[in-house]
């Protein structure tokens, strides 16, 4: 439809080809990888202040504070569009841990609140300045009345629950209200969305893609299908939303092991009812905080609840467990650099689990898309760390706080298994790296290592490993 796209902060839908911001229609990118800046898969040393970032598939050095840089960014790329139409999609990581933010934010809580609450307080407010800063550059650029800017969460609280949640009950993760319950802000003042007000009909993320196909009026791709409805109607008043049941589903929880998604473990939404975990039932204007499961007073409405969740699990609980693949051997990405973010059946996300060292090993789902030979690289630390596989890594020191230092561990061989191909090979204690050549034939294929010790014990996986074709 003509516009011009960039997306800058946040994904975590993929850090590979083919599920990278340029892979899905951005035509500008610049994001950390992962869920966070320090996650696994992040750049070594980032500490949210003059960090590296990938800049539409390089890495590259920014300066500032995370939060300012997306904005910041962002906007000069906006102002670059000139006359063209554009989406700018801004997903800030802040608020969240580590709480690192700018003293300067952080000070006016420190008399009322405890530290990191007042850390968090001052990610929110850096948040307010930057739009504030984004709101004035849209008048300036005469843009703001014909823009449709939307401020929204992803999820509930993740650090604050227990100092303000709005009388919700739950935070991030969690089924109830204060998991999922967010906020939505939409201003466009040419668009006719009339006077600013409280919409309280339930709405949904799947609702976004076709308001926005609907406000903008633009050419749907034939075959799309979208789950979610157009709310354009419901934000001009013309009309109210057709009655309808919502599902909010989790997936499975790896760190407790568990591998498969759990039938029930969804809250079901139909206007102020709320059935959790398939057993108990609220009712938001008498029980907001939902304290009072009514379930065995309405058998009625819990049935009528639990079929619609059931006929939407079965049209869709099937696919909640496929893993998609990493795809290697492509032309849009040559070497492809993969962390233990990705692990299968392992949790080790975060900077403890690589630096205090998961003593375990998850597993790659791959797609080799070309068939021939392979350079596999194993690796303790990321490349840029210039760390050896036996050496133990420095504490970070942040501008803002610190990260714990890295264990060493005695590693005496590698190992690897792809595609029907195991290898070992030995490691020198200077080692920054060991590299394993296999032929792999095109199609799925999975991915483990194991670092092992001169006792022949199994230590932990590499946490970052390079596949390329060569």
């Amino acid at each position: 439809n003509g516009y011009r796209t960039g997306h800058f902060g946040k994904w975590h839908l993929g850090d590979n080809y083919p599920y990278r911001p340029q892979d899905r229609g951005f035509q500008e990118t610049i994001h950390h990888p992962a869920w966070g800046i320090t996650s696994a898969a992040d750049y070594f040393g980032n500490d949210y202040f003059d960090d590296h970032y990938r800049h539409n598939g390089t890495i590259e050095a920014f300066e500032g504070y995370c939060t300012d840089v997306w904005f910041d960014e962002a906007m000069d790329w906006i102002e670059k569009q000139d006359d063209m139409p554009f989406f700018a999609y801004i997903a800030t990581n802040a608020p969240h841990t580590p709480l690192w933010v700018p003293d300067a934010y952080r000070q006016p809580y420190l008399d009322q609140v405890a530290y990191n609450v007042a850390s968090f307080y001052g990610m929110i407010a850096n948040i307010d300045e930057n739009m504030g800063k984004l709101d004035a550059f849209l008048r300036k650029t005469g843009l703001r009345d014909n823009t449709i800017l939307i401020f929204m969460t992803d999820n509930g609280t993740a650090n604050g629950e227990t100092v303000y949640n709005a009388g919700m009950r739950g935070k991030k993760t969690t089924l109830y209200e204060g998991g999922h319950r967010v906020p939505f802000f939409i201003r466009w003042p040419e668009g006719q969305l009339g006077d600013p007000r409280d919409i309280p009909d339930p709405t949904h993320g799947t609702d976004v893609l076709p308001t926005l196909i609907s406000l903008c009026g633009l050419d749907e791709p034939e075959g799309t299908a979208c789950d979610g409805v157009s709310l354009t109607d419901l934000l001009r008043e013309r009309e109210e939303l057709e009655d309808r049941m919502l599902v909010v589903q989790y997936g499975h929880n790896v760190p407790k092991g568990n591998r498969t998604t759990r039938k029930g473990n969804a809250a079901v939404l139909w206007n102020r009812w709320r059935l959790v975990d398939y057993t108990e039932l609220y009712h938001l204007d008498s029980d907001p905080a939902q304290e009072h499961n009514i379930a065995d007073q309405h058998p009625d409405i819990v049935q009528k609840m639990r079929a619609h969740y059931d006929a939407w699990w079965d049209a869709l609980g099937k696919n909640l467990d496929i893993y998609f693949p990493i795809s290697v051997g492509t032309e849009e990405e040559i070497s492809t650099r993969l962390s233990s973010c990705d692990w299968m059946g392992v949790y080790c996300d975060n900077p403890g689990g690589v630096r205090g060292c998961v003593m375990d090993s998850g597993i790659w789902q791959l797609a080799v898309t070309q068939s021939g030979k392979y350079d596999i690289t194993l690796r303790r630390w990321p490349r840029e760390s210039n760390l050896a596989i036996t050496a133990p890594a420095p504490v970070m020191e942040g501008v803002d706080g610190t990260l714990m230092a890295g264990k060493a561990l005695p590693v005496d061989r590698a190992w690897m298994q792809i595609g029907g191909s195991e290898q070992e090979m030995d490691v020198r204690p200077d080692d920054l790296s060991v590299t394993f050549t296999v032929d792999l034939s095109s199609g799925p294929a999975t991915l483990q290592t194991w670092w092992i010790d001169a006792n022949g014990n199994r230590l932990a996986g590499a946490y970052y490993v390079t596949v390329e074709r060569i």
